[in-house]
């Protein structure tokens, strides 16, 4: 047989429309020309692989089977040519990325940059922990690193927020002696009586969404400014304010002296990848790949 990939294409693209215009216009080619290529490769295959009326398209059953035999090979062979296109680009050197937090990655960071870098041998991801000491987007903006791992929101019109790397359940962490300690869960109103830690240097939104200034009842959520996480640990765990934060926070940085509990009335915490716009780096459009690459991967079945 002499099939062509162009020929694969055709039949795949036209079966996933189940319409000889619609795949055409896909392909670029004309109709008659798509009808054409398929003509030929039923001819070659010896079967029909496509029932058409006037009316309608459907497959056959050796086309059904033919199609789930083809498709995952043409999205490897997309693939691979894309990621060829991508090392040819020159990526190579030092990708830096930040992050205050390990959490701040996602779970799938070390997966992200495994994968970025078996695609390009020649550009190895350095994670730098880029702590509270100065404002986060100052490392964008100063060139210290080339892409963050952040919390959302943001919404500074110089900054591409990438892909999302992870959406966590809210949670507030208080002291073992609390009066809340003992609760399945809370609300934000249950909050409004108790100082609510924030970091000094974090961005205005993002305390905003982190420690909302009015609960749902128009009550006033007191803040109290802290310089680091281990500070407001600290506080929380001598009963003088609460934090609020996400569910694998204590997985990451531990103290045994508070607990967390659930607040329910809050949506989810999501982090992204984030870099400058102005920012033309190819190295960082293909980690922002890797991680959209790993997140479809890894996405629970519906």
């Amino acid at each position: 047989m002499q099939v062509e990939l162009r020929d694969i294409r055709v039949f795949v693209t036209t079966a996933e429309e189940l319409h000889f215009g619609r795949a055409a216009d896909r392909l670029h080619l004309t109709t008659s020309r798509v009808s054409q290529v398929l003509r030929s490769l039923e001819l070659q295959l010896g079967c029909r692989l496509l029932d058409r009326t006037s009316r309608s398209v459907s497959l056959t059953p050796l086309g059904q089977q033919l199609l789930e035999r083809l498709r995952p090979a043409c999205d490897e062979l997309d693939q691979a040519l894309a990621d060829t296109k991508l090392a040819a680009s020159g990526i190579a050197g030092t990708l830096r990325l930040g992050q205050y937090l390990p959490l701040n990655g996602g779970p799938h960071l070390a997966g992200i940059v495994e994968i970025f870098e078996r695609r390009h041998p020649a550009c190895r991801v350095e994670v730098l922990d880029i702590g509270l000491n100065r404002p986060e987007l100052d490392w964008l903006r100063k060139g210290d690193v080339a892409v963050l791992a952040t919390r959302l929101p943001i919404s500074d019109p110089d900054i591409t927020v990438g892909p999302v790397l992870s959406a966590e359940p809210r949670v507030v962490v208080v002291g073992r002696e609390h009066p809340l300690a003992g609760r399945h869960q809370v609300s934000i109103d249950d909050l409004a009586g108790y100082p609510a830690c924030t970091v000094a240097t974090a961005r205005r939104e993002l305390a905003d969404a982190l420690v909302p200034p009015r609960t749902p009842c128009g009550r006033e959520l007191r803040r109290v400014t802290v310089r680091s996480t281990g500070e407001a640990l600290m506080r929380v765990a001598l009963g003088e304010a609460v934090y609020l934060t996400v569910r694998p926070f204590l997985d990451y940085v531990s103290h045994s002296a508070v607990v967390t509990v659930p607040v329910e009335d809050l949506p989810p915490s999501q982090t992204a990848l984030i870099w400058l716009t102005a920012s033309h780096a190819s190295s960082i459009r293909a980690f922002a790949r890797a991680a959209s690459d790993v997140a479809t991967a890894r996405a629970p079945a519906h």
